[in-house]
């Protein structure tokens, strides 16, 4: 635990680029972060340890119905001055106990609070108590000069409180701090509740429609839909990147590339830049993508489904880490030409397809096949043919 008098740096407090969102290049960084961890619509909104005020602000700014609480009274003071005009409330009292009596909220916001607390993971638990079914708890945290929490910690802290966690790296976003900075600054977003179809685990379908939709009207046949999913392979010389899955209902415990749904509207490729920066923080342009493989492929007892593997290269849009640890375990490199054993079987076939220079495979499971990959069974995968005929000479 840290000892601070918080009243006595209450007149300095906003002298701080991240703490006063003076700048406005420094406050449209946060506004815009604000939006993505909140919720999209109007929302209740916690900000606890507000301080002056400035998140507090952001919110009601966006149209959240925000109640802030700090313990030092010159902060609240102060985050009054900041409010005022707004419908924000603003309580005087201990974050980890706020005053709030039985209400409940769509989010609770944090920041640089855990870290002076005598017990995070006892803060945890009651805020998590505060928020409504489907709520979620927006932590930012970090380690600097010795102190603070590492996001290792928080997360496991956050596993059996939540269904669903986000870890965004900030350290390396200079826009919100309004200069560099090199130590560990991150952002946890979990969440609790029941999980909505749209943010089920990747390859796991709906077990009563199989993931698709059929029309019949009048006597005409259901017309056949797929599910279209993504898939990264992402190299570092003769290794690929493979991340082990965890707490997905689906193959949990199997090795896989970082992979997802292309959603409506979306094209495949934007799906791949979107599903990458989701997964693993890699933030690729869509031309640092290529095709490597397209595959038709069938789960045990599943309806078939259509998987784009893209190729890139380690290198370009960050330095991959994992940012979904409610669905992933592990990241590892693996050698392309010894894959892991303990691998989704579908995957492990794309992935030793698009080796030999395969593009365009089926693999169909039987219904009793196992979803890992067992090198006893027949072999699944079905190269399929390429033409080799140029529209040229046509």
């Amino acid at each position: 635990m840290t000892t601070i008098d918080w009243d006595a740096a209450a007149g300095t407090f906003d002298e701080e680029p991240d703490h006063g969102l003076r700048d406005p290049g420094v406050r449209r960084a946060w506004a815009e972060r604000m939006r993505h961890w909140l919720p999209p619509a109007p929302s209740d909104v916690l900000d606890l340890g507000c301080g002056t005020g400035s998140l507090a602000l952001l919110a009601a700014e966006q149209g959240h119905r925000v109640t802030a609480v700090d313990l030092s009274p010159r902060m609240a003071d102060a985050a009054r001055r900041k409010l005022a005009g707004t419908t924000a409330e603003v309580l005087t009292g201990p974050a980890e106990r706020p005053p709030v009596g039985d209400r409940r909220f769509d989010a609770v916001l944090v920041r640089h609070v855990l870290w002076v607390l005598p017990d995070p993971e006892a803060a945890l638990a009651h805020w998590a108590s505060l928020l409504r079914p489907g709520g979620r708890l927006v932590l930012v945290e970090g380690v600097w000069d010795g102190s603070g929490l590492p996001a290792s910690r928080l997360i496991g802290a956050l596993g059996p409180l939540s269904r669903r966690i986000d870890h965004e790296r900030l350290s390396d976003v200079p826009g919100l701090w309004g200069r560099p900075v090199h130590d560990e600054r991150y952002a946890l977003v979990a969440r609790t509740g029941p999980v909505p179809y749209d943010e089920t685990a990747d390859e796991a379908t709906d077990k009563t429609t199989g993931g698709i939709t059929g029309e019949v009207v009048g006597a005409a046949p259901v017309r056949h839909r797929e599910v279209v999913d993504v898939h990264l392979v992402l190299r570092r010389g003769d290794d690929v990147l493979l991340a082990r899955r965890s707490g997905t209902g689906y193959a949990d415990g199997l090795w896989h590339g970082p992979s997802g749904h292309v959603e409506d509207g979306e094209d495949v490729r934007a799906a791949m830049v979107r599903e990458a920066y989701e997964e693993i923080g890699v933030a690729f342009a869509p031309e640092d993508l290529r095709v490597a493989l397209v595959m038709q492929h069938r789960g045990p007892g599943d309806p078939p489904r259509t998987g784009w593997f893209f190729e890139a290269v380690h290198g370009k849009g960050g330095e991959p880490y994992n940012r979904e640890p409610h669905k992933c375990s592990e990241l590892a490199w693996h050698p392309l030409a010894a894959l892991p054993d303990d691998m989704v079987a579908y995957c492990r076939a794309a992935f030793e397809a698009y080796r030999r220079g395969e593009r365009f495979v089926l693999h169909w499971h039987e219904d009793d096949d196992p979803v890992g990959h067992d090198p006893d069974l027949p072999v699944r995968a079905v190269p399929l043919p390429m033409t080799g005929v140029s529209p040229a000479g046509w």
